[in-house]
C-alpha cells in the first residue's frame, strides 16, 4: 500500500472493501443456485410442459385432462375427440375406447386419431403401444377395471348441469377417512359426504345413505367419476333432498403386505359389523333403520340387496342402479328363483315387505339389460313401495348412475 496514504484513508479502505466483497459473493451464490435449479428441472422428465399447438377450431381440451395437456380434445358439437400420443419408436399405437382403433404417426413421431361421434358421458380408455395397454399420461387417473385408467368426459348440454360444480351454492365436504375393520383385519378407506350445513348445526343429527360402486372400481368412483358431491349439493340446496350424510366404502376386501387373502366371500359383513358402528360413533347420525338407506351400482347393487335383505332391522330404503337381477342370487346352475323365493323369500309376504321397506328403487339404462319384467312381476305380486327408473339412451355407464342418484336421493327420508 502507498506509504503516502494517511491512517484515516487506510481505515476507510479497510472497512469499505468488505461490503463490496460481500455483495459479490451474494451474486455468485445466487447464480450458482439458479444454475443448479435449472439443471435439476431439465433432468426431471415431465417437469417442463411440451409446447403443443392448441387443438383445431371447435375443439377444447377435455375436462378430464391434467392441467398442462391440450389433448385429448373434444368437439362439443360433433362429440368427436382427438387423441395424441408421443411414441416415436413405437411400431403400432391403438386407442382402446369401445374397441381397438389404429392411430397414425406423423413425421415427428406423434400418433393421432380423431374418433367418430362418442356417446355423452364418462368413458374409460387406454393407449396400446406395441400391443401393451397403458394409461394416457395426459389425463387424470380413474380407477376402473381394477387398474388406474385414463378417462374422458364427453359433455352433455345444460341437462348435465345437475352434476357440474355450481359456484353460486353452498358445498358440502367429501372427507377421506380410515377406519379399522376386524373382519378385514386391517384399516379400510372410505369417503364421507358431509352436507354444507353440518358444521353450522352442531346439535343436528342426519340420516345416512351408504352408496356402493361397481366391479373393478373403488370407493373413489362415486366422488370422481360420479360427481355425487355436486349432485347432492344441488339437490339439498334446492330442497329436493333432505340434508344427509353419504358414505362411500369399498366393495372389496382390502389387502396389504400381511393381509393377502379375503377372510370370507361376503364383504357385506364389513358394512354391517364394522362400518355402520364406526359411522354412527364418529358422526352425528340418526342411528335407526328409518334413517338409514343403501344403494349401489352394478355389482354394488347386488351387494346392496345382500346387505339390506339380510338386515331388514337396519335399513328402510334401498336402491339398485343397473344391479337388480334376482336370477343371479340363486344357486349356480339352478333355476331362476321366483318372486316368492328370491332373496330367501323377502318378497313372499308383499304387505310385510312394504311395511318394513319404505322404498325399493330399481334403475337401469335403456341400452343395457333391463329388469323391467322383474319389476312388473313384483308389482303384480303386490309390492307397492317400488319405483322403476330408466335413463334414456344410456348403457352400463356413469351417466346412467348419475341420473339414478339424482332421482333416488330426493325420495329418501321423507
Amino acid at each position: 500500500m502507498d506509504r503516502n496514504i494517511t491512517r484515516n484513508q487506510q481505515r476507510f479502505y479497510k472497512f469499505s472493501v468488505k461490503p463490496i466483497k460481500f455483495q459479490i459473493m451474494k451474486k455468485v451464490i445466487f447464480i450458482v443456485i439458479a444454475i443448479l435449479i435449472c439443471g435439476l428441472a431439465s433432468a426431471q422428465p415431465g417437469m417442463r410442459a411440451p409446447q403443443v399447438e392448441p387443438p383445431p377450431e371447435g375443439y377444447k381440451p377435455a375436462s378430464t385432462n391434467i392441467f398442462i395437456s391440450q389433448y385429448p380434445a373434444v368437439n362439443v358439437q360433433t362429440r368427436q375427440a382427438i387423441f395424441r400420443v408421443v411414441a416415436p419408436d413405437a411400431k403400432s399405437v391403438q386407442l382402446q375406447l369401445g374397441g381397438n382403433h389404429d392411430m397414425k404417426k406423423d413425421t415427428s413421431g406423434v400418433w393421432w386419431i380423431t374418433t367418430d361421434p362418442l356417446v355423452v358421458g364418462f368413458h374409460y380408455y387406454a393407449i396400446a403401444i406395441d400391443g401393451v395397454p397403458v394409461m394416457d399420461r395426459n389425463t387424470e387417473a380413474f380407477f376402473g377395471s381394477n387398474w388406474e385408467s385414463s378417462g374422458i368426459e364427453i359433455p352433455e348440454g345444460p341437462e348435465g348441469d345437475y352434476y357440474r360444480f355450481n359456484k353460486n351454492i353452498p358445498h358440502g365436504q367429501i372427507r377421506s377417512i380410515y377406519y379399522w375393520s376386524e373382519i378385514n383385519g386391517m384399516e379400510r378407506h372410505c369417503n364421507i359426504y358431509i352436507p354444507a350445513e353440518y358444521e353450522q348445526n352442531p346439535s343436528k343429527k342426519y340420516p345416512v345413505l351408504y352408496l356402493l360402486h361397481g366391479w373393478g372400481e373403488d370407493e373413489n368412483g362415486w366422488s370422481n367419476q360420479g360427481h355425487m358431491g355436486n349432485i347432492m349439493d344441488g339437490l339439498i340446496v334446492s330442497g329436493k333432498a333432505v340434508p344427509m350424510i353419504v358414505v362411500m366404502d369399498c366393495g372389496d376386501f382390502k389387502a396389504n403386505s400381511d393381509v393377502r387373502m379375503a377372510p370370507m366371500s361376503d364383504v357385506t359383513q364389513v358394512y354391517v359389523k364394522d362400518l355402520i358402528p364406526f359411522i354412527d360413533k364418529t358422526f352425528r347420525t340418526k342411528a335407526d333403520r328409518q334413517n338409514r338407506a343403501m344403494a349401489g351400482l352394478s355389482r354394488g347393487g347386488m351387494q346392496t340387496t345382500t346387505t339390506v335383505f339380510n338386515n331388514m332391522d337396519k335399513f328402510a330404503w334401498i336402491g339398485t342402479f343397473s344391479g337388480f337381477f334376482m336370477g343371479r342370487m340363486g344357486p349356480m346352475g339352478g333355476e331362476t328363483p321366483s318372486v316368492e323365493t328370491a332373496f330367501n323369500g323377502v318378497f313372499k309376504d308383499a304387505a310385510a315387505f312394504d311395511k318394513q321397506m319404505n322404498l325399493l328403487f330399481i334403475s337401469t339404462g335403456t341400452e343395457e339389460r333391463s329388469p323391467k319384467e322383474t319389476v312388473e312381476a313384483l308389482k303384480a305380486h303386490g309390492i307397492r313401495h317400488i319405483v322403476f327408473h330408466e335413463s334414456q339412451g344410456t348403457a352400463h355407464e356413469w351417466l346412467t348412475w348419475r341420473r339414478a342418484l339424482n332421482d333416488f336421493a330426493p325420495r329418501l327420508f321423507k
